[in-house]
């Protein structure tokens, strides 16, 4: 399996993106001024992360999915960490992530990462979407904003 950053010019990969944000709309409001990178076995892109540039010390983690059969095998870790590791390089010194504040399985998996809870932004799932998102029965209202040292 091989990590890379996509090169601007290649296709951006929305089939991957919306597995993590929910519409083409949600995703075009980061992606023009994000980096992409993308994990690949044999030729086919099987996972990608966004990461959003706050200013010049913080970065975001705006996206980051794994395609379905390829999840539960530590691809995620893996590009969680080689992108905090470019984003070290490239001279931030923290990186923040979103998640829905009921969203256990994505709080654990930031949690183990060594992400630590920030803040909440209030009805931002309210406020972004034109429909409501309904995950395990819930419908998600509130974000969990994590943040991590990088340096």
């Amino acid at each position: 399996m091989k990590v890379r950053k996509l090169t601007r010019g290649e296709e951006i990969p929305y089939n991957l993106l919306l597995l993590g944000d929910e519409t083409v709309e949600a995703i075009n409001r980061y992606i023009t001024k994000s980096s992409l990178f993308v994990c690949e076995e044999d030729g086919e892109l099987i996972a990608v992360g966004a990461l959003f540039p706050i200013d010049e010390r913080v970065v975001e983690l705006k996206n980051i999915a794994v395609v379905p059969a390829f999840q539960g095998k530590g691809i995620g870790s893996l590009l969680l960490e080689h992108v905090q590791e470019e984003m070290k390089l490239a001279g931030y010194e923290e990186m923040l992530v979103g998640t829905p504040d009921v969203a256990i399985k994505q709080l654990t998996f930031y949690r183990k990462s060594g992400f630590k809870n920030d803040h909440i932004r209030k009805n931002f799932f309210l406020d972004n979407y034109p429909q409501p998102i309904i995950e395990d029965g819930i419908q998600l209202k509130d974000m969990q904003v994590m943040k991590k040292r990088l340096s």
